[in-house]
């Protein structure tokens, strides 16, 4: 089964090589040095990209949003679902090949 582009609570994703991260008054922001991007992650993003410094589940990222920040699961979910997949469509995080 080839899972490369399916997001899901499985997934296991991790940082791309290649992006300096710093923070700015309680932001994230980053520079992607394969494109020359800036990109401000916010607060939430900050913490979703810290969260995927090493492999991890997509499970693992929504619950240390759903704890750090008090929300809802389903909330948290459908946030850190739909961040990750914006990570994906600009190249700064990938799949890990799971066994």
């Amino acid at each position: 089964m080839n899972n490369t582009n399916m997001l899901s609570l499985e997934s296991i994703l991790v940082q791309q090589p290649g992006n300096i991260a710093s923070d700015m008054d309680g932001e994230k922001v980053m520079l992607n040095v394969k494109n020359g991007k800036y990109y401000n992650l916010g607060e939430v993003g900050g913490e979703i990209w810290t969260a995927l410094a090493s492999p991890g589940p997509v499970s693992f990222v929504v619950d240390t949003i759903k704890e750090n920040f008090e929300v809802p699961a389903e909330l948290a979910q459908k946030d850190v679902l739909s961040f990750l997949q914006h990570l994906l469509d600009e190249d700064l995080i990938e799949f890990v090949d799971q066994p």
